[in-house]
């Protein structure tokens, strides 16, 4: 009797695919986090000079501070509460869109984000810190499920909902010391990348015949 039924890779390759996206996951965060430790540490050793690298608002000699400041915080205090966030959203980032595609997600999210702070912060101050990245890995895990519609694209979404969602709040104003600006604007980037990086389904790609 004839029948229908998608086609689907085999259990083996499938398990494969995930493991090596796991270990890719892992180190890629790994290194990631390694970096800005690393620079953070060199920043405390030098009286915080390096800081002055991050983003300067409205002042156009210095943007090439959208490009550094993800890599500085302002202190150790600052860098650890944003580097458990940063690597589990990051991990599930990768899972999801690993290699080139992980790293458009990123550099998209961490250009938005600096430059909703570099226009909106008011002058005289200097951004720094990579939460506009991490709210932008947040946007783009919340909002995946909905443009991807597979079911653990879905259930990746709520569990990031459950678990980040009260960090949201960092994206409405009157905060101090806080670029909320940075914040909402890197989730608008991730909601970008999410809405650019959608899956489109082929003519050719509805289904396969079994007998």
């Amino acid at each position: 009797m004839d029948a229908y039924r998608p086609a689907t890779r085999s259990t083996r390759s499938v398990a494969r695919h995930w493991s090596d996206r796991a270990a890719g996951g892992l180190l890629v965060m790994g290194l990631t986090l390694a970096v800005l430790w690393i620079v953070e540490i060199a920043n405390a050793m030098l009286g915080n000079r390096l800081d002055v690298y991050g983003i300067h608002p409205h002042q156009v000699g210095w943007l090439e501070g959208i490009l550094f400041a993800p890599f500085l915080h302002a202190g150790f205090e600052h860098l650890i509460a944003n580097s458990l966030p940063l690597a589990v959203l990051g991990f599930l980032t990768y899972l999801a869109v690993a290699g080139a595609r992980f790293l458009a997600v990123v550099s998209l999210t961490a250009l938005t984000s600096g430059l909703g702070a570099f226009f909106l912060t008011p002058p005289g101050t200097v951004v720094v810190g990579a939460s506009g990245v991490i709210f932008g890995l947040l946007g783009f895990l919340l909002v995946r499920g909905i443009f991807v519609r597979s079911l653990g694209s879905v259930a990746v979404s709520i569990g990031v909902l459950l678990l980040y969602g009260g960090v949201l709040t960092g994206m409405l104003p009157g905060q101090t010391f806080i670029s909320w600006q940075g914040h909402l604007f890197g989730f608008l980037g991730g909601v970008l990348a999410a809405w650019l990086m959608r899956r489109r389904r082929g003519p050719g790609r509805a289904a396969a015949v079994v007998r």
